[in-house]
C-alpha cells in the first residue's frame, strides 16, 4: 500500500505531523479523525519519513535502541494495558514519555501501523534491530490468546533476567581484562623506549652480550623498523576474523570453539544454556507449540553451536521423539538437567522445571563469576612473572656480567 504524509491539528490546535500507509488519502484521513486529530494536509509519499526534521548531525549523534529502552516498554505497556488503557491510547502516552528519540520513531511507526490495520507483532516485525524474534513471535502468541499483557510481563522478566547475565559477566570479565591491556602497553613502552636506551649502553661493552639479550634487542629493532607492518597484520587480522564470523559456517565454528575455552569457557556455555532454558520456560507458559517454541528459542540463544542442538531437538520432536531422547543427542546438557526434562514431560510440568534448570544454571553461573578472577589470577601472575624473568636476565644479565668482570681485573 502506498504512504501519505500528512499534517493534521490535535483538540489543543497543535500541529501534527508523520506518515501513514494507506490505500487512499480519504481513508488516511479517516484514521485522523478516529484518533481524534483534524487532517490539515494529506499528500502522497514514497516512502516513510520518520527522521523528517531532524539534521545530518542529530541523526549522526543520536543514541541508538538500548535493550533497556524495549525492556522498560514492555514493563510500561503491560501495565497499561492491565489497567485497561487502550493500545493506541497507551502507545501515544508513551512516545511522548520516552527519553530516546529513535525509539520514540520506533513507537511512532507502531501507532501508525496499527492505525493501518497491523497487528502490533507484524509491526513490531519491522523493526528487527529493536525486536527480536522471539520477541515479536511471543507478542504474536499473546495477541492469538488475548493474553498480551501476560506476555509483556515475562518477556519483562525474560529481558531483566538477561541483561542481569551479560552485566555479571561483563563485570567479572573487567579485571582480567585490565591486567592483559596494561601488560600489552607495558611490553609496548619496553620495546619502543627502554630496551633501545639499554642497547646504546652494551654496544659501548664490545662484547658478546648474552642470548636473551639479543633476542629482545632484535625484537626491539624489528618492532621499530616494521611496525606499519605489524600494525597492518593486526588490522588485516581483525578484519579477517570478522569477515570469516561473519559468515555461517565461521560463526558456527567461533561459537563452538569459544565453549571449549579453559575457564571461560564453561561460564559461556552455563549462560547459553540458562538463557535456553528460560526462553523455553517463557514460550511454553506463553502457549507456544514445542516445534515453533524450539524454533524461536534456537534465535535468542546468542550462540550458533548451541541454537543448532536446540534445531536438532526440534528436528527431533518433529519426527514424534520425545524432549528428552532429543535432548540427550545434542549432548550439551548434563544428567541433572536430562533428569528434570524427563521429570517435566511425565507430570507436563516442563515449563516450571525448565524455570528451574535456569536458575540452577545461573546460580552455577554466578558462583563461576564470583571465583572468576582467583581463577585467572595463577594465570596472569605466571605471565608478569614470565615477563619479569625475561626483562630481567636480557636487561641485567650483561650489567652483571661487566659487574663480575671488573671485579675479578681488581
Amino acid at each position: 500500500m502506498p504512504f501519505f504524509a500528512y499534517k493534521a491539528r490535535n483538540a489543543r490546535g497543535e500541529l501534527l505531523q508523520g506518515v501513514l500507509e494507506s490505500q487512499d488519502s480519504g481513508a488516511v484521513a479517516d484514521q485522523l479523525f478516529n484518533t481524534g486529530v483534524t487532517p490539515v494536509e494529506i499528500v502522497a509519499t514514497t516512502k516513510p519519513a520518520a527522521n523528517a526534521g531532524d539534521g545530518w548531525w542529530e541523526k549522526l549523534s543520536e543514541k541508538k535502541v538500548q535493550p533497556m529502552d524495549v525492556q522498560l516498554f514492555s514493563r510500561q505497556l503491560y501495565t497499561l494495558l492491565k489497567a485497561g488503557v487502550p493500545i493506541m491510547r497507551g502507545l501515544a502516552g508513551l512516545e511522548e514519555s520516552a527519553i530516546s528519540k529513535s525509539f520514540a520513531r520506533v513507537i511512532r511507526d507502531l501507532r501508525e501501523s496499527l492505525d493501518a490495520g497491523r497487528e502490533l507483532s507484524a509491526a513490531m516485525r519491522r523493526h528487527p534491530e529493536v525486536f527480536s524474534a522471539f520477541y515479536v513471535s511471543l507478542v504474536r502468541v499473546g495477541e492469538m490468546t488475548g493474553r498480551l499483557d501476560e506476555v509483556l510481563l515475562r518477556l519483562f522478566d525474560f529481558l531483566e533476567f538477561d541483561r542481569e547475565m551479560r552485566d555479571r559477566i561483563r563485570t567479572a570479565l573487567r579485571y582480567p581484562m585490565f591486567v592483559v591491556v596494561v601488560m600489552v602497553a607495558a611490553i609496548s613502552v619496553i620495546n619502543i623506549f627502554v630496551i633501545p636506551a639499554f642497547a646504546k649502553v652494551y654496544a659501548g661493552f664490545k662484547t658478546e652480550l648474552p642470548l636473551m639479550t639479543r633476542i629482545l634487542i632484535n625484537v626491539s629493532n624489528l618492532t621499530l623498523q616494521y611496525w606499519p607492518l605489524f600494525v597492518g597484520l593486526i588490522v588485516g587480522a581483525i578484519v579477517g576474523f570478522r569477515m570469516f564470523t561473519g559468515t555461517t559456517n565461521g560463526k558456527y565454528k567461533w561459537d563452538k570453539f569459544k565453549l571449549r575455552l579453559p575457564i571461560a569457557g564453561k561460564i559461556m556455555l552455563k549462560g547459553t544454556l540458562a538463557r535456553f532454558a528460560r526462553s523455553f520456560a517463557l514460550s511454553s507458559k506463553s502457549g507456544v507449540p514445542i516445534v515453533q517454541g524450539l524454533t524461536v528459542v534456537a534465535q535468542t540463544v546468542d550462540n550458533a553451536y548451541i541454537a543448532s542442538r536446540v534445531e536438532q531437538m526440534r528436528d527431533g520432536v518433529e519426527r514424534g521423539e520425545s524432549i528428552l531422547r532429543t535432548a540427550v543427542t545434542t549432548g550439551v546438557f548434563t544428567p541433572v538437567v536430562l533428569q528434570m526434562i524427563a521429570v517435566g514431560e511425565e507430570t507436563g510440568e516442563l515449563d516450571d522445571l525448565m524455570d528451574e534448570v535456569a536458575e540452577m544454571y545461573e546460580r552455577e553461573v554466578d558462583y563461576e563469576l564470583k571465583t572468576l578472577s582467583s581463577q585467572i589470577e595463577p594465570i596472569l601472575i605466571i605471565g608478569l612473572g614470565v615477563l619479569v624473568l625475561i626483562l630481567a636476565l636480557g636487561v641485567f644479565l650483561p650489567i652483571w656480567d661487566l659487574g663480575r668482570a671488573a671485579m675479578h681485573k681488581q
